[in-house]
C-alpha cells in the first residue's frame, strides 16, 4: 500500500480506505483512493500508480490521471459508476465519492485485462500503438501481474464497488442533486421554447420530425441530443395544450410508447423494456402538474438508453463507436475495412468481436439500420425506389429490394402501397 499525506479531506477517508481494501482484496484487482483532482490517497494491490505500462510505452503520467479523472466525472454523469478504458487499453471502473453535492474523491478499480493477454499484445501495443520489440517484452513482462476479468463479471464487479461505494455517500445528497441539476435544465429551457411560439395564433401542427429526430438520437445512444429534443418537444406541448392537462398526458403517454419501441429496436433486451415500459405507464395518471411530468420522462428516456448502452460488454467503446458511426452516416459508403480501420482493429478481429457482442453480423447490422431509414421515406415521400436505395446508402435499387424483402417479407413496393400516407 502506498500513501501520500494531501491538504484537508472532508469526506471519511478512512472509511473509503477500508473500502478500497476490502475490494482489492476480495477481487484480486488493484484499487486506489483519489481526489477528485486525481492527487493519490491510497493504492491497495497493483493498481494505476503502480503500473509500469504507460511509462514503457512512452505515454505520460498526466495522460493517465486525465483519463482517470474523466472517468470519474462520466461516473457521476451516468448514475454512479463507469466502466472505461486507460490510455493503453486496459480496463478500468470507478466510483465517485460525493460530499455536498460535488465528487470529492473517487474509488478506481484497475487496470485489468478484460481480453487475452496474447490478444491485448497484438491488437492494442502491436497494431494500434505499433510498439517496439523491448517495449513490447517489457510491458510483456508487467501483464504478468494484471489480472484478468471476463467480460461478463466486469459489470457485476463495478456495481459491487458501486453499491460500496454508495455506502459512503449520502445517497438521498446524491440523488437529489441529480434530480435537482436536470430540473434547472429543464426549467431553463422551456421558457425559451415556450418564447418562440408565442404570438402565433393558432398552435403549429405537432413536430414530426423533432420527434424523428429525438428517436434517431435515442437509437445512437446520444444522450445530449436526446435530451435537447426532448425539451424541444416538451416545449411545445406546454405551449399547444396549456388549457388541458388531460391532453398533455396523452402526448407524453405517446411518446413513452414511441422511445421504449425505439429501445428495442436499438437492442435492448424486450422483455425488460416491455415490463418497464408498462409500469411506467401506469404512473403517468398520478402526475399533478405538466412541469413534473416532462422532468420524469427525462429520467426515463435515459433508463430506456442505459438498456441498450454497451458500457458492460467487451470492447465497449469500439462497440458504441461502430454503431453510433453507422446510425449516422448510413447513407454514405460504409465498410468493414473502413469501420475496422477506424477502432484500430484488423477486420477479421473487429468482425468476431461485433458479432459476439451484438449478435448479427456487421453487413446485417448496417443493413438494418439502411433498411429501418428507408421505410420511412416509403412512407413519408414518393420518391422513386432508385432514388430512396441511393439516399440510404444502397448501391442499387436491385440489393434493396432484395435485402428489403429478405428482412420484412415483402417487397418495397408492396411495404409503401401498405403503408404509405395519401
Amino acid at each position: 500500500m502506498a500513501y501520500l499525506p494531501t491538504k484537508e479531506e472532508t469526506f471519511d477517508t478512512k472509511l473509503a480506505k477500508d473500502c478500497a481494501k476490502t475490494f482489492a482484496a476480495s477481487t484480486n484487482i488493484g484499487t486506489t483512493v483519489s481526489l477528485a483532482n486525481g492527487e493519490l490517497l491510497a493504492e491497495y494491490g497493483k493498481g494505476c500508480a503502480s503500473c509500469k505500462i504507460c511509462g514503457i510505452a512512452g505515454k505520460s503520467k498526466e495522460m493517465s490521471l486525465q483519463s482517470h479523472i474523466s472517468g470519474m466525472k462520466e461516473a457521476e454523469r451516468f448514475g454512479g459508476k463507469y466502466i472505461y478504458f486507460c490510455p493503453m487499453g486496459l480496463t478500468c471502473f470507478v466510483s465517485p465519492i460525493i460530499d455536498k453535492e460535488t465528487s470529492e474523491a473517487h474509488i478506481t478499480a484497475g487496470p485489468f485485462l478484460m481480453v487475452e493477454k496474447e490478444d491485448y499484445i497484438y491488437y492494442e501495443l502491436i497494431s494500434k500503438y505499433k510498439l517496439n520489440y523491448a517495449q513490447i517484452k517489457n510491458i510483456s513482462k508487467t501483464l504478468d501481474t494484471i489480472p484478468y476479468v471476463s467480460p461478463e463479471k466486469v459489470n457485476d464487479l463495478s456495481t459491487l464497488l458501486f453499491m460500496a461505494v454508495s455506502f459512503l455517500n449520502n445517497v438521498w445528497v446524491v440523488n437529489n442533486m441529480m434530480d435537482t441539476q436536470m430540473s434547472f435544465e429543464i426549467q431553463n429551457h422551456l421558457p425559451s421554447q415556450i418564447s418562440k411560439l408565442k404570438g402565433i395564433e393558432e398552435p403549429p401542427p405537432y413536430p414530426f420530425e423533432l420527434e424523428t429526430k429525438l428517436l434517431e438520437a435515442i437509437a445512437a445512444y446520444d444522450r445530449e441530443s436526446a435530451n435537447k429534443y426532448l425539451n424541444e418537444l416538451f416545449g411545445y406541448i406546454f405551449f399547444s395544450t396549456a388549457n388541458t392537462f388531460t391532453l398533455a398526458k396523452s402526448r407524453i403517454y405517446e411518446l413513452l410508447v414511441l422511445i421504449s419501441r425505439t429501445a428495442i429496436k436499438s437492442g435492448a433486451d424486450p422483455e425488460k423494456t416491455l415490463i418497464l415500459s408498462h409500469d411506467y405507464l401506469q404512473i403517468i395518471p398520478q402526475f399533478k402538474t405538466l412541469e413534473d411530468m416532462c422532468f420524469w420522462l427525462t429520467k426515463i428516456t435515459n433508463k430506456f438508453i442505459d438498456l441498450f448502452s454497451y458500457i458492460d460488454v467487451k470492447h465497449a467503446n469500439i462497440i458504441q463507436k461502430s454503431t453510433l458511426y453507422i446510425h449516422q452516416h448510413y447513407a454514405k459508403k460504409i465498410t468493414l475495412e473502413g469501420i475496422s480501420q477506424m477502432v484500430y482493429l484488423s477486420p477479421a478481429y473487429f468482425s468476431r468481436i461485433f458479432k459476439k457482442e451484438m449478435g448479427i453480423t456487421f453487413n446485417a447490422f448496417l443493413n438494418n439500420v439502411r433498411i429501418e431509414k428507408s421505410k420511412d421515406l416509403l412512407k413519408n415521400s414518393n420518391l422513386k425506389m432508385l432514388d430512396i436505395a441511393l439516399m440510404v446508402g444502397f448501391d442499387s435499387q436491385s440489393y434493396f429490394t432484395k435485402v428489403f424483402k429478405k428482412n420484412n417479407g415483402n417487397s418495397p413496393l408492396q411495404y409503401r402501397e401498405k403503408h404509405h400516407y395519401n
